[in-house]
């Protein structure tokens, strides 16, 4: 069995477990400060290390809790990641996290079911601020302003609506990170989390690429990109390139799952594209699956259904995964042990286990 069916397994087996796990909701009695970051990681890079230290330095005294996308290794892009999420968080850790937990998983969701997954984990952290990093622009100002007063922005197609107010605030399309940052925010606003003055915005630094961070790894040569990364995350993927997962699939599950289940039972499977799918069966290469998927409403659709043929999670159990979530909240890695201690008298449930 090869390390990514190995993974690939293993969390299917935990996706389970969360289905089958009953939660237990409790009220956190730590006064210590929570700051919760969500990012891949993938990996950490100087943008990631600045933005940590700018929220550590304003609220110094505080849990620094780094949310790492979990189950599947799959990006919101459906990509496999380079590094399995145990790595991510002792990346993280080493440079500044106290502790690392495992967030929903993206490659086989939508984003909205990400996002309300991601949110709901904010509210069991029972977290007090989140630092996101955002690209400067004379329109977002304003929209940065509403959201830490406190206003329920609203992404809407090629316009930013203030619901609180009812006033358009932009009729044009955000760059990405900040469009994630307003599309946050319209999430947690839906499930009643109050986040005014909670966002700590930190401005991107310049001088980091992931596209040429990724094109290193592929060619196993750290040395161009070296600066754009902590010496801490060059060491660990120096030190284990045979766990490099990126670019990697299970290609005998795919062709397994796509030849013989049925794929309008699958999550991001609608009845048109399971029956086109279906009737070029059987496949014998992936490449013809590929084929076989019809071009998306994004870039990366046909990563995505990929991901899912390769984690086949049916659309039922999403639902139930997300009506549940977190029923538990899995630590990957923590700083210490009265870090860990400080944490779980903090956060919102009684289910915390440890990796």
């Amino acid at each position: 069995m090869s390390c990514v069916s190995e993974i690939l397994e293993r969390d299917m087996n935990l996706f389970n477990e969360y289905l089958n796990t009953d939660v237990k909701k409790t009220e956190g009695s730590g006064n210590i400060d929570l700051v919760a970051d969500f990012t891949e990681y993938n990996p950490l890079h100087n943008g990631h290390y600045h933005c940590m230290k700018v929220a550590r330095a304003k609220v110094p005294d505080s849990l620094f809790v780094a949310v790492v996308p979990g189950l599947f290794e799959r990006s919101g892009r459906g990509i496999p990641y380079i590094l399995p999420r145990e790595l991510r968080a002792e990346i993280a850790v080493s440079l500044g996290a106290d502790v690392v937990v495992e967030g929903p998983p993206m490659g086989v969701m939508g984003s909205g079911q990400y996002s309300l997954c991601l949110c709901k984990m904010f509210q069991a952290l029972n977290t007090d601020f989140i630092p996101r990093g955002y690209n400067p622009d004379e329109n977002f100002t304003e929209i940065l302003n509403r959201i830490n007063m406190g206003h329920h922005i609203a992404p809407k197609p090629y316009k930013i609506v203030d619901k609180t107010t009812g006033e358009i605030l932009l009729k044009d399309k955000l760059k990405e990170d900040n469009y994630v940052i307003t599309s946050f925010s319209n999430s947690l606003s839906k499930i009643g989390f109050d986040y005014k003055d909670k966002f700590i915005f930190v401005e991107r630094i310049e001088g980091v690429s992931g596209t040429r961070i990724r094109e290193a790894v592929m060619s196993g040569n750290f040395d161009d990109v070296a600066d754009m990364m902590p010496s801490k995350t060059v060491e660990v993927l120096s030190s284990n390139k045979d766990k490099i997962i990126f670019g990697k699939r299970d290609e005998a599950a795919i062709l397994e799952n796509v030849n013989n289940l049925d794929l309008s039972k699958l999550n991001l499977f609608n009845e048109k594209l399971a029956i086109e799918i279906e009737s070029l069966r059987p496949f014998d290469d992936l490449s013809d699956v590929l084929n076989a998927i019809p071009q998306g409403f994004s870039t990366h659709f046909k990563e995505r259904i990929i991901s899912v043929l390769e984690n086949p999670v049916k659309k039922e159990d999403v639902s139930l995964f997300i009506d549940k979530y977190p029923s538990q909240i899995r630590v990957l890695k923590y700083k210490d042990s009265d870090v860990l201690s400080l944490f779980k008298e903090k956060v919102n449930t009684e289910n915390v286990s440890v990796c």
